[in-house]
């Protein structure tokens, strides 16, 4: 009888390991399946501080424009939408780690082609000045002597310090009393406001995102700093997962959702940004 009931202990342990270890076995086969065309989550790297492209709203929420079409092309595509805010100045080791997908975030791609794999350009930017709405500053040539800021990592301190066929923003620059870094535009209007720094120099877009809440405070000067495109960055050669996202995004522009995400974001003038499709 003990013989039995050991024989019997024996067998429901062994049952019970097998069992496990097919659990295992599915799971690590699902993974080793996996490809790029098979992918079930997108993840968006973005910096969470980028109005109106990106940010969290008052409910802590991530919310923007380009989240609004990260989570159209998901839906489309039958993918899981993830939202992941990253250090803007680790961008760059964070896409190629893979522990996100791409940098969708009005992310300049103009000086950067042979750096990733681009889609096609969504949005004609400029970069702009913004001061205190009280400020005798009118002119590029006014800041002369003045506290200047921007993010770092920026197109902006590109546009500022770039040395090649850069002749005139660097002379600007040099003009300044100072140029500042910080890691994100919120501090950066905040330090304007305060009186700490007398300029930011600031994609149009977060600048109009600003003035539109707060136009009794800021005020942008004309003149741009330079012009580029936004478009979304892939890993260098991800060919595939961007032709991807580009076909899908396509099918916006053709059935009319393209523009209907941008019309809830006219009080930015993004629809007198956008490019793609036009």
């Amino acid at each position: 009888m003990k013989k039995l009931l050991a024989l019997l202990l024996t067998l429901a342990v062994g049952v019970g390991t097998l069992a496990g270890c097919g659990g295992t076995t599915t799971e690590e086969s699902t993974d080793a399946d996996s490809t790029t065309s098979e992918v079930t989550t997108f993840t968006v790297g973005f910096d969470a501080e980028y109005p109106p492209y990106g940010y969290k709203d008052d409910n802590g929420e991530y919310v923007g424009f380009d989240l609004d079409l990260a989570q159209e092309v998901c839906d489309r595509n039958g993918w899981e939408l993830v939202k992941q805010p990253i250090d803007w100045s680790s961008k760059d080791m964070e896409l190629n780690s893979g522990t996100v997908d791409c940098l969708w975030n009005g992310f300049t791609m103009t000086g950067r082609e042979s750096e990733y794999t681009f889609s096609e350009p969504y949005v004609d930017n400029s970069i702009v000045f913004v001061v205190r709405a009280d400020d005798a500053i009118q002119t590029k040539e006014d800041l002369a002597g003045k506290i200047v800021i921007t993010q770092a990592g920026s197109s902006a301190l590109t546009a500022l310090t770039n040395e090649e066929d850069n002749e005139e923003n660097l002379a600007l620059a040099a003009t300044f009393a100072s140029l500042e870094q910080t890691p994100d535009y919120n501090t950066a209007f905040m330090s304007l406001e305060s009186g700490a720094v007398d300029a930011i120099a600031v994609d149009i877009g977060v600048a109009q995102y600003q003035l539109s809440s707060r136009p009794d405070l800021f005020r942008q000067l004309e003149e741009p700093l330079s012009t580029e495109q936004y478009a979304i960055a892939f890993k260098l050669g991800n060919e595939e997962l961007r032709d991807q996202v580009q076909a899908t995004l396509d099918e916006m522009v053709e059935d009319g959702t393209f523009d209907a995400i941008v019309a809830n974001y006219a009080d930015y003038n993004l629809d007198k940004m956008v490019c793609l499709g036009k």
